[in-house]
């Protein structure tokens, strides 16, 4: 079946025989970024996202899509750490933020997190769990302090990345990957905010799009193009946001800054209002892949904590 290609048609050797490593850091000082943009790891990230922002082009978060096994398989493992927070209650402590029970959840990951990967990698793949259970471990926070930001959010793209590079998720997979999979681990890293009170890692304040994500603006704003009647004026008006956010991943991560902010919205999140006058959504999509390469793929205190392994690279780009 033609459509259950992989994602990426690599021109390297057949995954079974592919040596597997453990991804480490290697941009280590401001100078080596350029390392970092030059790299297959790079090339291959943005693409990746890039891909997926047309693959969910004009479509509502209910929309009929494929669910392959892989895909299940990966919801299971998100419901594994939810439940997970549930046995790990906040303790009482004197801060109000970053509440230290996240550690113990984050030990618990970080024990299981090559048998997790192990439930979603069929057995002839085994030897790439150690290395795709990195960027998983990477993927929720940092446990020493207790925060969370677009570093995080970008290890989990990573590793969805490197389950398609091994081709346990497919071309046929792309809708699924952000409206099931993506969709379910925000909704499991929101839990874990809340929850625990984690901190923003690295965020501008309110300069900032959010304090915590950035991809599902991305996704969310290419969901919108050419939608009959929702402009982006709409996301920053109560009602509309209340009767849409569940077939918009843009409107969701817009009701749920909402809920956690108090004040005027053009207060708290200045760059949200000044994007809700930009006049189409596919003009908010494009500003916002600029956005999102300036601000975080671009910015070392982000990409000094990327790892790079055999399936992301830090080598530079091959032409093929």
């Amino acid at each position: 079946d033609y459509r259950r290609e992989p994602l990426y048609s690599s021109e390297e050797a057949p995954p079974a025989t592919q040596n597997f490593i453990i991804p480490k850091k290697e941009i280590h000082t401001v100078p080596d970024m350029g390392k970092w943009k030059r790299s297959q790891a790079y090339a291959d990230y943005i693409g990746f996202i890039l891909t997926l922002n047309e693959g969910v082009k004009g479509k509502k978060l209910t929309f009929e899509y494929k669910v392959s096994e892989a895909i299940e398989k990966l919801v299971a493992l998100l419901n594994t750490l939810d439940r997970w927070i549930d046995e790990t209650p906040p303790v009482d402590q004197p801060s109000r933020f970053g509440n230290k029970a996240y550690r113990t959840w984050y030990a618990k990951l970080d024990e299981e997190a090559e048998n997790l990967v192990a439930t979603v990698v069929p057995t002839h793949l085994a030897a790439a769990v150690p290395e795709v259970a990195v960027y998983l471990k990477e993927s929720v926070g940092n446990s020493t302090r207790i925060d969370y930001g677009t570093g995080h959010e970008a290890a989990f793209a990573a590793f969805l990345c490197c389950l398609c590079k091994i081709g346990v998720l497919r071309v046929d997979d792309q809708i699924a990957i952000v409206f099931k999979v993506f969709n379910r681990y925000l909704e499991v890293m929101r839990k874990l905010q809340k929850t625990y009170r984690m901190e923003p890692a690295g965020s501008q304040g309110v300069w900032g799009l959010d304090d915590f994500q950035f991809l599902p603006f991305i996704w969310g704003s290419s969901q919108l193009i050419d939608h009959p009647y929702l402009e982006p004026r709409h996301f920053v008006d109560e009602k509309a946001v209340n009767e849409n956010h569940k077939d918009y991943m843009f409107l969701e991560c817009i009701l749920f800054i909402t809920e956690m902010k108090t004040g005027p919205f053009a207060e708290h999140s200045n760059q949200l209002w000044n994007i809700s006058a930009v006049p189409s959504w596919s003009k908010v999509n494009q500003g916002l892949i600029r956005m999102y390469k300036a601000e975080c793929l671009e910015k070392f205190p982000v990409i000094q904590h990327f790892k790079f392994g055999s399936l992301l690279p830090i080598h530079p780009v091959t032409s093929g």
